[in-house]
């Protein structure tokens, strides 16, 4: 299938038992060049799409590109998309960025940037590049490959007064979501803080802080977002499968359910009813969705608080 500027779309193995595991079927399921990280949805093009982020780095672990990989569910199929900046001469140049979290919003897309705030992209204005250009936005110096590249250029760089390892929507009570996002720090002691911002609109560059922020005494946290007043945030264990908190944000709880060895940012499918998740490690790469039924939160919309039953 062709997409615009006549990009290829590539096969993504798509299983379903108790999850639903999203495979690269290509050298992106062992490289160590690239590794993934933030996750969200939106539509695109009127499909529900899946939306990974990606960096680049050598064997020094120098950063040398970014990328989102944009996921038809429908169709089991991704393409690629660099992000880049562009400088006052108009050159665009790799966004030098981590990439651990995504927040997806009509056509802008919100990524974080490690100790750098919140970057902002334009999906409106995705632009084509060919040649030496495409390899140097995608940080590959070999001949021959990337003939085209599709690019992301950031727009806005919004200031954030947290570290901004990771961010995730937030949805009210009955499912709605809200012009609001999750913004977390990755450390590896338990003093990575939580806050909640407004979304930034017109001329402000800046996110306003909705709620206080809170440390849940969690270390390695990767992921987190909110519905109603349940958070629920993902916890990284090297080698081990990872682990999922959830609950009030003054009372989180371990769940019995893993989440993918080496995992990384959460959003939240009300759609489908999945809590989505992915893992970085090579060789051990997956995009999970675990469905609402085996997290015991079925029966969202109905004006009950996430967790509660049926019966309740």
């Amino acid at each position: 299938m062709l997409w615009p500027f006549g990009s290829i779309w590539r096969p993504v193995r798509q299983k379903r038992r108790d999850t639903v595991d999203l495979r690269w079927l290509s050298a992106r399921s062992w490289t160590q060049r690239w590794y993934p990280q933030g996750i969200d949805l939106g539509l695109w093009r009127g499909h529900r799409t899946l939306a990974v982020s990606w960096f680049r780095q050598d064997r020094n672990r120098k950063h040398l590109a970014s990328r989102v990989a944009f996921v038809d569910l429908e169709r089991s199929r991704h393409l690629d998309v660099l992000l880049a900046v562009e400088g006052d001469d108009g050159e665009l140049a790799p966004a030098p960025i981590h990439a651990g979290g995504l927040a997806w919003f009509d056509d802008r897309l919100f990524v974080a940037a490690t100790g750098r705030g919140i970057w902002e992209f334009d999906l409106a204005d995705i632009r084509r590049v060919r040649g030496s250009e495409a390899r140097r936005l995608a940080g590959s110096r070999g001949r021959g490959w990337r003939a085209t590249a599709m690019v992301a250029v950031r727009t806005k760089v919004h200031p954030v007064d947290l570290r901004c390892s990771y961010l995730g929507r937030v949805f009210d009570e009955n499912g709605e979501p809200l012009r609001r996002v999750l913004i977390g720090e990755y450390r590896t002691d338990d003093k990575g803080r939580i806050g909640e911002f407004a979304i930034p609109d017109g001329d402000d560059a800046r996110f306003e802080g909705v709620e206080a922020h809170f440390s849940p005494g969690i270390r390695s946290m990767q992921g987190a977002v909110r519905w109603g007043d349940k958070h629920f945030v993902s916890q990284s264990d090297r080698m081990r499968p990872g682990i999922l908190w959830r609950g009030r944000r003054d009372a989180l709880e371990r769940d019995p359910v893993s989440l993918p060895v080496g995992c990384e940012d959460l959003a939240l499918d009300l759609d489908e009813k999945l809590l989505w998740s992915l893992g970085e490690h090579p060789w051990k790469r997956v995009v999970r969705g675990i469905p609402f039924s085996r997290l015991g939160i079925d029966g969202w919309g109905s004006g009950r608080s996430v967790g509660e039953s049926e019966s309740s």
